[in-house]
């Protein structure tokens, strides 16, 4: 684990009102999704996470197909189809489009792509004003930071937090209202949208069949934001196809419930190009930009593929007992939670933050709520395997094997576990029998590290199991293993 990701972990621990606020808003989250897919309400859930496993796992199993038809659909219309291999090319791209059409103002909504690819520094350096318009990225745009949970990403910050920030940014006076609140960002972005040259917006699917990009939204910006600009870009990784259009149908009925614990979302966008002749709304031009940064590498293999199933619900981080303590800020990269754990290592490399993969519990909570079926947990356990093996290339579990081959010699002597037994307890006791042992000696100090060690019993089992054979006359074991008739 590295320094810094230590240092994330326990910053977060320590923050008792940050602790509350994440337990409070996952909780809820939690909540409204079990209510609105609980047997009576939806009875067809289970067929339902079936069928978007499938429809995936077919998808991605013929992504070069796909990937080709959009691409000739998209153009049919008028569109144009920007093929980005890395997170370079893709900031490259909008660049380009942007001075191409000499945008100076860009109004964006939600995508957690662009947040992967660090779009709004790179436009930013290239004298391009990037604006979010979803309240909570616009929120933490103006606090500098990267979104906190997927679907949630100012989830940490109180109302206080947000009308402090408020005042500090925008001038306004101090209001912890959220209407009011509500009402400042909606007049500053209001501006934002007349004023826009061009609107970027992220991808919830991307239709095979028509090349229609597919958006859902509660707030009404996405539309703002792929309408009223004269250029509409689009960016989506290609993990982001389904074959067609009645695929959605399944989709839509879990995201929603899946994210924010509703049936359906307020607004569903379908967009197939730029505005044709007799249309009144939409942009001049359209760009569809398909984004591999690493997709590809995960795509080929067979094992961990199901990963790019995923469709940025951040179910399983609101049941995931560690993200509920150490927040996404704590996680390296723009993903968190298990998803994080086990895409930013495919997407950057296991060498990026090896100790992502051992941020969980296997507790497969994560596994039980996603709407598509991925099987996180063994994701997890493939991914500790791989880094193992690369630890293993380097000599760097040398200490890590002896200990378990210590462990294997002592369990398969039980004398010699009762004796080790011993020294334990006269070596990590406490005087009050009570307390926890916080750092362990010599090659237990890393794994105290970030565990505490529950105090040892006064008497080993084993010492209870004999005594209670002696008083009633059963057979009976001696420290040395053999046994021996109680009278």
């Amino acid at each position: 684990m590295s320094t810094t990701f230590q240092q994330e972990i326990h910053v977060a621990l320590g923050d008792l009102k940050l602790q509350k606020t994440i337990t409070a808003a996952t909780d809820r989250f939690s909540e409204k999704r079990l209510d609105v897919v609980a047997p009576n309400v939806l009875p067809e859930y289970q067929e339902l996470r079936d069928q978007a496993h499938n429809i995936k796992q077919h998808t991605i199993d013929h992504l070069d197909y796909y990937l080709e038809t959009v691409e000739a659909r998209v153009q049919s219309r008028g569109g144009h189809v920007v093929w980005c291999a890395d997170a370079e090319a893709a900031v490259n791209a909008v660049i380009a489009i942007a001075r191409k059409h000499d945008a100076k103002l860009a109004v964006k909504s939600k995508s957690m792509v662009s947040e992967e690819i660090h779009l709004n520094d790179a436009l930013e350096k290239n004298g391009i004003e990037p604006v979010e318009t979803d309240l909570g990225e616009y929120i933490q745009q103006l606090a500098r930071e990267r979104p906190y949970h997927i679907v949630a990403p100012a989830l940490h910050k109180t109302r206080g937090d947000v009308a402090d920030l408020f005042v500090e940014k925008l001038g306004v006076e101090r209001n912890e209202e959220p209407e009011e609140l509500t009402q400042v960002a909606r007049r500053v972005l209001r501006r934002k949208f007349l004023n826009a040259d061009m609107g970027i917006s992220g991808a919830n699917f991307v239709v095979a069949e028509s090349g229609a990009v597919v958006l859902v939204e509660n707030e009404g910006n996405i539309r703002m934001t792929t309408s009223a600009p004269r250029i509409h870009v689009a960016v989506a990784g290609i993990e982001k196809l389904i074959p067609r259009a009645a695929d959605l149908a399944v989709f839509l009925k879990l995201l929603g419930r899946s994210g924010s614990g509703q049936p359906i979302t307020s607004y569903t966008s379908f967009l197939s190009g730029p505005r044709r002749d007799g249309e009144i709304n939409g942009p001049d031009e359209f760009y569809l930009l398909l984004v591999d940064n690493g997709r590809t590498r995960v795509l080929a293999d067979k094992e961990k593929r199901q990963t790019l199933y995923c469709i940025r619900c951040g179910a399983c981080s609101n049941v995931c007992p560690v993200y509920r303590r150490i927040g996404g800020h704590s996680y390296p990269g723009t993903y968190s939670g298990p998803i994080g754990a086990i895409l930013t290592p495919q997407f950057a490399g296991l060498g990026h933050e090896p100790a992502l993969p051992f941020a969980s519990s296997l507790c497969g909570a994560c596994g039980e709520v996603c709407p598509v079926k991925i099987d996180i947990p063994r994701m997890l356990l493939a991914l500790r395997r791989d880094v193992k093996k690369g630890e293993a290339r380097e000599n760097r579990w040398l200490p890590e094997k002896l200990a378990f081959r210590g462990w294997s010699w002592v369990m398969r002597r039980p004398w010699v576990f009762e004796w080790a037994g011993f020294f334990a307890q006269a070596f990590l006791s406490r005087q009050d029998g009570h307390s926890w042992i916080r750092t362990g000696p010599a090659m237990l100090a890393p794994w105290t590290a970030t565990r505490d060690f529950p105090p040892l019993a006064p008497r080993s089992f084993r010492e209870l199991w004999r005594a209670r054979q002696s008083s009633s006359g059963w057979i009976s074991t001696d420290a040395a293993g053999k046994q021996k008739k109680n009278a």
